[in-house]
């Protein structure tokens, strides 16, 4: 597999279009983590139920599946500037409505699956762009069966590019995430959860305006978006078994300890905006070592050891250990969400080019669907439980599902699967 250090995060700030795509990104980041936070402790204030303020803050990813299932052939058919700026506005939209007062909780939980809905665009046309920005697109023209069974798909020199850049946003993430939890709870001390809604619409508008710097481009893909379109990729793209165990490991080990995540809240309601800031934290650390300081020829068995310590230490948290450890041990965990870059570079080698918004745009709906169903059961289990106990339950199934998935892969494949054998073999 490439090395990223082919391209240096100054190389991407100089390609053209990559600043807006970034700035106007890390802005829907950061809008996204203030509502988050925000409207999960207005449910929680409003209901003192764990469920519906982790459903509040995770739902928006259920809607994703449908997207997923029914738009997603619209990832390389519409006009990537104009479906950013659009959907950065409704998000402002639904986001201001989510302020008034007297919303019903019925009306708040149809704007939230809404904002999924519209969401399931988004990944696909934003990593596809990425994609051809930063010329990885790699799209052939040398005849690349349709099929995927015999063909490795790789994307070329280009990759590289794609790589880097996509270890850039995984690292803004974590800043902005940083940033945005904790000036999430620093405003929750001072304002009312509804300003702070405001506050997080007028961050989707700055989003939208910076998009609009975007060069208009045309569609990568010619026709209409359609359901069948959508639903003939996903199948060709589930076909082949490789592929499929790596989009379930993008999606169930890292989804349900997203559900611990979505306890936090409930676990320790004046301290949550620590712990999410936390958690960040640690997954920046992760991308930064695994993105840039990682050998080329050791990352591809990084993989499973990060997965195992995404989960590991949320075990001991029954034990409800005193705040500063339970802070370490979040961060320490988070380090594990570099997994996902090991696996995305397993994926763009796996997936025909031609195809790579769509798949991109399938691991990113995929990844935010898992979430929030994991989301929903762990609030499910600490409602008969605690908060603390249903963390404890849910990074047992992320380190049963890690362990299953690596079993399976490595049955009949030549380079070990998702622990390969020779990582040399991967890089090949």
């Amino acid at each position: 597999m490439p090395d990223t250090s082919r391209k240096s995060y100054a190389d991407l700030f100089r390609t053209p279009e990559f600043s807006p795509l970034f700035l106007s990104t890390s802005a829907g980041i950061a809008a996204q983590t203030v509502s988050g936070l925000a409207l999960g402790t207005l449910v929680f204030r409003a209901t003192d139920s764990p469920l519906l303020s982790a459903v509040s803050m995770f739902g928006p990813a259920l809607a994703q599946v449908v997207g997923a299932t029914l738009f997603l052939s619209g990832a390389d058919r519409l006009a990537p500037r104009a479906t950013l700026a659009g959907l950065s506005l409704a998000f402002a939209a639904a986001t201001a409505a989510l302020a008034l007062p007297g919303l019903p909780l019925w009306a708040m939980f149809a704007i939230v699956l809404a904002e999924g809905l519209i969401a399931s665009l988004g990944g696909g046309v934003r990593w596809g762009l990425l994609n051809e920005i930063l010329a990885g697109d790699g799209r052939s023209e040398d005849g690349r069966n349709e099929d995927g069974k015999d063909r490795e798909g790789r994307n070329g020199d280009g990759k590289g590019g794609y790589l880097a850049g996509r270890s850039l946003f995984n690292m803004m993430s974590g800043i902005m995430q940083i940033t945005g939890y904790a000036a999430g709870g620093a405003l929750l001390t001072l304002l009312a959860p509804r300003l702070c809604l405001l506050l997080a619409a007028g961050l989707y508008g700055t989003a939208a305006c910076l998009a609009l710097r975007l060069t208009r481009r045309p569609p990568r893909s010619s026709g209409r978006p359609s359901v069948a379109a959508t639903r003939r990729t996903n199948a060709l793209l589930w076909r082949s078994a490789p592929r499929r165990h790596v989009y379930l490991a993008l999606w169930l080990p890292n989804g349900l300890v997203v559900g611990c995540e979505s306890l936090y809240v409930s676990y320790d309601p004046g301290a949550a905006g620590t712990l999410f800031a936390c958690a960040a934290l640690g997954m920046l650390a992760g991308d930064v070592a695994v993105g840039r300081l990682s050998p080329v020829r050791l990352r591809p068995r990084l993989g499973i050891p990060l997965l195992v310590l995404l989960a590991a230490p949320y075990l001991v948290l029954f034990l409800r250990p005193p705040l500063p450890l339970t802070a370490v041990l979040v961060a320490l965990a988070s380090v594990g969400f570099g997994a996902s870059l090991v696996q995305q570079e397993r994926l763009v080698a796996l997936t025909p080019g031609e195809l790579a918004g769509h798949a991109l745009g399938l691991h990113s709906a995929g990844m935010l669907t898992t979430q929030g169903v994991a989301a929903a059961l762990a609030g499910t289990v600490a409602q008969f439980s605690s908060p603390a106990t249903a963390m404890t339950v849910m990074a047992a199934g992320s380190l049963a599902v890690t362990l299953t998935l690596t079993v399976a892969s490595r049955r009949n494949a030549a380079d070990g699967g998702l622990l390969p054998r020779r990582a040399a073999r991967a890089a090949a």
